[in-house]
């Protein structure tokens, strides 16, 4: 009997309790039993648990060992784990920095699925703690879907300061108990150090968890390791990742400000196939500390379709790994942010879609204008924009309809109207994008748009000319969105929230089965 969405209704104290505590559980072989040897001898779970790509049958679990160790994962329906629908195991080795992660397969769909994560000892058997996660798999059938997304932590030295609350916005997004997160890119800086204290407009001091990691600016494997590491430390980024999986996208500070696959480097040079190093290194780190699953032969591909049940598709594109390296700008007019196999792949799981919704989840806006995404300013398409256009055009001819974008990126909050009525280029059909973040670092006043696709901004919030550019976390404006969208009618509704969960602006668009603008309703 599938559990009711009511069952998730647990306070935040008791999953709090639950996730952090540790206790011996049932060995999945033969294995010495743990109150026989020393603590000492027990692998530890360093940092927290992480389920990310979950689909109607599937879901990855991901956790860290203090330790190579043996990643045992147990699956259940009911959160006693009376009965267990799925296990598995997997090494985690020093190569990998003791990260373990590992697919899981044939589960219920429309299902709250409890696991617990446990290392135990290669050489002995001594089985470690266990920590308990949950994630809810998609649905089968029309049933209401609820997510969240939003990006940056960690940016401009703003770190964990455990007494103004650490992580807030992971806090808030808990509470919200979604079905799933999507982080748009910037899970870490790795180019921006923590420093151990920072000044305050107001003369009060920011002070920062350090770590001899996040000390540096990243260049070596370690170091890009190490900022990952940083934000387990944070208990409520612990928390929110050990109950609501995680769709994970990148941008540019996983590698470095504004990076392009070659334009990128540091001293260490480049592979033989043409990578800088530095970038290698940097997607490494981030493939060993992401929920996220390997996609065939194209191992350390971030662009890929989530199913989430008949409403929704997810498509996660990745606008950094295949982009040209001209800063978006030159004289020959070319440019390109998605690059051909990457567009192609697009527009093919596009038409094929047959999800009511189809939420595509960009790591960066189309119309803000920055040399470092698409928009260079008003006028026809130029550049970057071309590719852009190409999508649109080939959206609109295709008949297909109820495409949203999402992002993050800009370190405020807004929502983005695109009428081909007010654009330089129009061929194509009215769309929505909304911007949310960041979640935790700097943030910055809304930015200027251009007219090659005709965006209006229908709401913007970010900090005030008054307040200055990059404002502390502190100050409130702190960023995320939430999207709902109801089983039975099919309406999506987007609500654009702070860090306190006051809902700012949302909006209803109602589904469309032809070829007609959107019908939409706004609320304040």
């Amino acid at each position: 009997m599938a559990t009711l969405r009511a069952s998730r209704a647990w306070t935040r104290r008791q999953f709090l309790v639950r996730s952090t505590s540790s206790f011996a559980v049932a060995s999945l072989g033969t294995l010495a039993a743990p109150h026989l040897s020393r603590a000492a001898d027990r692998p530890r779970i360093a940092g927290g648990i992480q389920s990310g790509d979950v689909s109607g049958g599937s879901a990855v679990i991901w956790a860290r060992a203090d330790r190579p160790a043996r990643m045992q994962v147990e699956c259940s329906t009911v959160e006693s784990f009376r009965t267990i629908i799925a296990s598995a195991s997997r090494d985690a080795v020093p190569d990998a920095d003791f990260t373990a992660k590992l697919q899981l397969d044939d589960l219920p769909s429309g299902q709250d699925i409890f696991y617990r994560v446990r290392f135990d000892d290669i050489a002995t058997g001594i089985a470690g703690e266990s920590r308990v996660g949950h994630f809810r798999t998609a649905p089968a059938a029309g049933q209401s879907i609820s997510f969240l997304w939003s990006g940056d932590v960690a940016g401009q030295g703003w770190g964990i300061d455990v007494a103004r609350g650490g992580y807030r916005s992971y806090r808030t997004m808990l509470d919200n108990h979604p079905d799933f997160f999507i982080h748009s890119g910037d899970h870490i800086y790795a180019d921006c150090t923590v420093p151990s204290e920072q000044k305050l407009p107001n003369g009060e001091i920011w002070r920062n968890l350090v770590t001899e990691e996040k000390s540096e600016v990243a260049h070596t494997l370690a170091q890009f390791r190490g900022n990952y590491k940083y934000n387990h430390l944070d208990e409520n980024f612990r928390a929110f990742h050990a109950e609501v999986p995680m769709f994970a996208q990148w941008d540019d500070h996983e590698v470095t400000n504004d990076w392009s696959p070659t334009g990128s480097h540091d001293e260490a040079g480049y592979e033989d196939d043409g990578t800088p190093r530095l970038v290698a290194r940097a997607r490494r780190a981030f493939f060993d500390f992401m929920p996220i699953r390997d996609i065939g032969a194209r191992q350390g591909r971030v662009y890929r379709k989530i199913a989430y049940g008949p409403l929704l598709d997810v498509f996660m594109i990745d606008m950094r790994s295949h982009r040209d390296d001209s800063w978006n700008k030159g004289g020959d007019h070319r440019g390109w942010i998605l690059g051909a196999e990457q567009l192609a792949w697009l527009k093919r799981e596009l038409a094929a879609s047959r999800a009511t919704w189809k939420v595509i989840a960009a790591d960066l806006p189309i119309g803000l204008i920055s040399l470092d995404a698409v928009a260079l300013g008003d006028g026809p398409p130029d550049r970057r924009e071309h590719e852009i256009a190409d999508l649109l055009g080939f959206i609109k001819r295709a008949g297909l309809r109820n495409i949203v974008w999402l992002t993050a990126d800009m370190h405020y909050t807004a929502a983005h109207y695109y009428d081909p009525g007010k654009a330089q280029f129009q061929d194509f059909e009215p769309f929505w994008e909304f911007v949310s973040g960041p979640l935790h670092a700097g943030t910055w006043g809304p930015g200027e748009l251009d007219d090659t696709f005709g965006p209006v901004a229908m709401y913007q919030n970010g900090c005030s000319e008054a307040q200055g550019e990059n404002l502390a976390p502190c100050f409130g404006l702190q960023f995320f969105g939430r999207v709902d969208i109801d089983g039975t009618s099919g309406v999506m509704t987007v609500t654009l929230k702070d860090v306190d969960n006051r809902d700012l602006w949302s909006v209803d668009i109602v589904p469309q089965p032809q070829a007609r603008p959107a019908v939409v309703a706004q609320h304040s």
